[in-house]
């Protein structure tokens, strides 16, 4: 007597679960995610190759990581990301675990006639004071000074900011908090924040629009919007008093002293010390539950991740994105164990 087809197709279900973590990933052949915008560029490269490799779909939202934290919460998406690390306590409360997939710069861009990309030079105070509507005019002194060849209009500032919750933000207001008092005391520091003046785009790809169609604007965005949209980054001066560019050189420059042994891996890369840091530096991470409802989809996406690190760096530099150094990627592979099913079993077992 042959079994009913059914049954069998129970029987393969049951067998998959028993079988170990690893097979979870066969039932899932697609991953949604959603959230910064600041890695979108790589994402979807990522995705792209991956999807070629493999033939699993990754489908990623750019929408911001205020959005981005949201929806993982919500359990609406596989996996969240965001530029701004959740502290222990939040994590703890919301049931979610992180880690870092690569480290990038938030750039001040500029639209002024004549000004070349890494031709204007800027403070942290100075940019403090521009984005708190005290500088508003490009020839003001505190701006000539610091660039003495360089011909500055008798114009308005015309300032863009994010409109929507981001961690590019994040890492830009913190940056300002640490350099600026005023600033700390009067806005301080967040994905959203009651900005003093300014223009509000949604996005990196809102902000480097509104830039390319404003004469005379400042903003700031995420180095390979800067770059693939032809924008004049401006130099800025680092804690060790020189004036730097931004590239994957810098960048590095700035994670070189990390601890990543901080709880959840929360480490803010902004003003740090180094000679050749660049002064708004950061990690960006990704949020998953800690207790998955859909193991294989939980499986899924930390393959994804496992491929990335595998796979992706010559990507990731590519775009001027520094990838994570093998030791750390280590540590966040062996964090994984803590993302179970129902049963208390790791979704993924690297095998």
């Amino acid at each position: 007597m042959k079994t009913p087809v059914s049954h069998l197709l129970r029987a393969a279900a049951l067998t998959a679960v028993l079988g170990g973590t690893a097979l979870f990933v066969h039932a899932a052949n697609e991953v949604t995610g959603a959230g910064a915008s600041f890695p979108a560029p790589l994402y979807g490269k990522w995705a792209d190759s991956y999807h070629k490799a493999t033939g699993v779909k990754v489908n990623y939202q750019s929408i911001g990581s205020g959005a981005g934290i949201k929806q993982i919460t919500a359990r609406t998406v596989d996996f969240g990301a965001t530029d701004m690390p959740l502290r222990p306590e939040v994590l703890a409360r919301d049931g979610l675990v992180q880690f870092p997939t690569v480290i990038g710069g938030v750039v001040p861009v500029v639209n002024v006639q004549g000004v070349a990309p890494g031709q204007m030079r800027l403070t942290g105070p100075v940019l403090a004071d521009i984005y708190l509507a005290k500088i508003t005019k490009w020839n003001d002194k505190a701006i000539a000074d610091l660039n003495p060849g360089l011909s500055l209009p008798n114009a308005d500032i015309a300032v863009v900011r994010r409109a929507d919750g981001s961690g590019t933000t994040f890492l830009f207001t913190n940056y300002l908090s640490k350099v600026s008092e005023e600033w700390r005391t009067r806005v301080g520091e967040g994905t959203a924040v009651q900005w003093p003046t300014g223009l509000g785009g949604k996005g990196n790809e809102g902000v480097s629009a509104f830039l390319q169609r404003i004469p005379n604007s400042i903003g700031y965005v995420e180095y390979i919007y800067a770059k693939q949209n032809k924008q004049s980054h401006t130099l800025l001066r680092n804690a060790a008093g020189n004036f730097v560019a931004p590239d994957d050189t810098s960048f590095k420059a700035a994670s070189a002293d990390a601890d990543w042994g901080r709880a959840a891996f929360g480490e803010i890369l902004t003003n740090q010390a180094g000679k050749d840091a660049w002064p708004i530096t950061g990690a960006t991470f990704i949020l998953m539950h800690r207790l998955q409802d859909k193991p294989a989809q939980g499986a899924a996406a930390l393959r994804f991740f496992e491929w990335a690190y595998q796979n992706g760096d010559r990507t990731a530099q590519e775009l001027e994105y520094v990838p994570l150094p093998d030791s750390l990627v280590r540590k966040i592979q062996a964090s994984w164990a803590d993302i179970k099913d129902g049963a208390g079993r790791p979704v993924f077992s690297g095998k």
